[in-house]
């Protein structure tokens, strides 16, 4: 000590038994590099640094294999916590996660949150690495309070973690429930749903002598995307009695929130993921707010799915009887049979694979066409364009159809653009790695947590002009037609690989219907003595700060709207 100084003994620090650990390493030249003015600062630094080596002397059977490759750059973690103390004081812990990135000009860090390395990822390149080239390595999920919850115990396929249960799961809704035979044999359905919300805003443009209407959109395209998926697994609009003008009613409005409450709960950097001894205490609330919301989405599945397996367990029409055939992706799933003719899933596997299809689809067409809507009513002559568009290929006298899709570039552009900008959310659902492994230079330990960030990729400086602005002619290539899948990584619409989103063409279907729709059947306007629709995003979440309220006025033929 000199001066109220302390300094870290060279002769410590290249000890071999620190210098052969591979995150020792990472710390050394940081330790060796400071002069500390608090005895408590560098004690708790030789702490963290003696902490792991003890740890990774309890196997003593394991043989020492020192390499080369570095963990990817991040903060110095405290000894057992790693850097959930700042993770916890700076929320949304997205935004301290990028923002520290940002600070430390890398595209990919590694921050440690209790024993799990946690490895966010901001570069198309890196991310495609991950995805294609070590696709199998990366092919698992974590294990979390909010996943256990909505999987029931990791019985679907969406969050379940690499295993036999997941490769059942997979096989079931890969060969019975996501093919393009079921989408087909789905149309109708769709359809329906689609002509139901033009009614819906509709009816709302009419309510005082059909000159126009503020409308919400938020609860309009929300509800068309649960409608959607209600429709296709339950052969159910409602859950209640609806409302006469195709709108919610309070059932489906109660529904909707829970679902969007279980998303958001999934993977939030719940403390007690990475410290599983403090779940009791449940720090964040999440745990609390997650039983409530499951609460409300199984009271409204569990009385259609009882109900259902009664009839196709007792009723006359049963397992045994050839006439029986689905009539939408619940009897599907309740009529997979093994190869002696049983039912392949328990009561709790269709469950939670019900639930599971259904988170998937409300969140990510429901947000892109709000968000599209508020960028381009802002700036009229996107809007104009895209109108233009549709009533070249389609016309006035008709809605727009599925078969129209390949015709509407410049729509599907407004829609991808959507997706680039605003993502439904900070990261894709996490990858963990199976086996210690090595990318682009790093090391990558077994157990890591990777995720790509969609709002890192899709507003990366280095890959897109002017990343902050709204511009669908950057998605327009030479004629060719407009697709919403990025297979470059450049952005995150849905993602690929082993874990990649199978209804990819549901999801567009949803999407390009929904949007096409809207933009073909209305005229939209900054309402009335405001200037411009504000896009200021919410402090919590990457959706509109405000839900988007906008002047809608319908713009074709009485006749062509759907009747009540």
């Amino acid at each position: 000590m000199k001066n109220n100084t302390f300094t870290i003994s060279s002769s410590f620090l290249n000890l071999p038994w620190v210098t052969n650990s591979n995150w020792a390493a990472t710390t050394i030249a940081e330790l060796s590099s400071h002069t500390f003015t608090h005895p408590t600062t560098a004690l708790l630094l030789l702490v963290s640094l003696l902490y792991f080596l003890i740890q990774s002397c309890f196997d003593t059977h394991k043989k020492i294999n020192p390499t080369p490759a570095l963990l990817p750059p991040g903060p110095l973690p405290w000894p057992i916590l790693g850097s959930l103390p700042e993770l916890y004081r700076n929320k949304p812990a997205f935004k301290w996660i990028l923002g520290l990135m940002k600070g430390m000009n890398t595209d990919i860090a590694c921050i440690r949150l209790g024993n799990i390395h946690v490895i966010p990822v901001t570069c198309p390149d890196l991310a495609r690495e991950f995805l294609k080239k070590y696709d199998s390595v990366f092919a698992s999920r974590p294990i979390s309070m909010g996943t256990e919850y909505s999987s029931r115990g990791f019985l679907s396929i969406a969050v379940s973690p690499w295993g036999d249960q997941w490769k059942k799961m997979r096989r079931v809704v890969a060969s019975e429930v996501i093919t393009p035979g079921r989408l087909r044999w789905l149309h109708d359905k769709r359809i329906e749903e689609a002509d139901n919300l033009v009614r819906f805003v509709y009816n709302q443009c009419n309510t005082i002598g059909g000159g126009g209407a503020i409308v919400d959109v938020r609860v309009a395209v929300r509800q068309y995307s649960g409608n959607v998926i209600r429709r296709l697994m339950f052969n159910k609009r409602y859950f209640g009695e609806g409302r006469e003008d195709g709108g919610p009613g309070v059932e489906e409005e109660e529904y909707v929130d829970a679902v969007f409450t279980v998303l958001s709960l999934l993977y939030a950097f719940c403390v007690s993921d990475y410290l599983p001894w403090l779940r009791w205490l449940d720090l964040d609330g999440h745990e609390k707010k997650m039983k409530k919301a499951i609460k409300v989405v199984n009271k409204y599945h569990d009385a259609v799915i009882n109900e259902r397996l009664r009839e196709w367990r007792d009723g006359k029409e049963g397992w045994c009887d050839p006439k029986r055939q689905p009539e939408d992706l619940l009897d599907v799933l309740i009529s997979v049979k093994d190869d002696k003719g049983k039912p392949l899933l328990s009561t709790e596997e269709v469950k939670a694979q019900a639930a599971d299809l259904i988170y998937a689809s409300i969140d990510n067409p429901s947000n892109a066409v709000e968000w599209a809507l508020a960028e381009m009513i802002n700036q009229p002559e996107i809007i104009q364009k895209a109108i233009e568009e549709i009533d070249r290929v389609v016309g006035k006298e008709r809605l727009v159809q599925e078969s129209d899709f390949p015709k509407l570039n410049y729509v599907k552009a407004c829609a991808r653009e959507a997706f680039r900008l605003h993502p439904i959310a900070p990261f894709n659902l996490p990858h963990v790695s199976i086996c210690d492994t090595t990318v682009a230079g790093y090391f990558i330990p077994k157990g890591s947590h990777v995720l790509l960030s969609r709002f890192g990729l899709g507003r990366n400086p280095k890959v897109w002009d002017e990343p902050l602005k709204f511009k669908p002619e950057r998605h327009l290539k030479d004629g060719l037609e407009v697709d919403l899948i990025e297979p470059k990584l450049q952005f995150i619409s849905f993602s690929t690989g082993r874990r990649g989103c199978m209804g990819i063409s549901l999801g567009t279907s949803m999407t390009v219907t929904l949007f096409a729709r809207l933009l073909q059947g209305f005229s939209w306007e900054v309402p009335p003595g405001e200037s411009c629709i504000d896009l200021a995003e919410s402090t919590g979440d990457l959706f509109l700060a405000k839900p988007l309220h906008v002047l809608a006025k319908a713009r074709l033929p009485k006749h062509v709207y759907p009747a009540n």
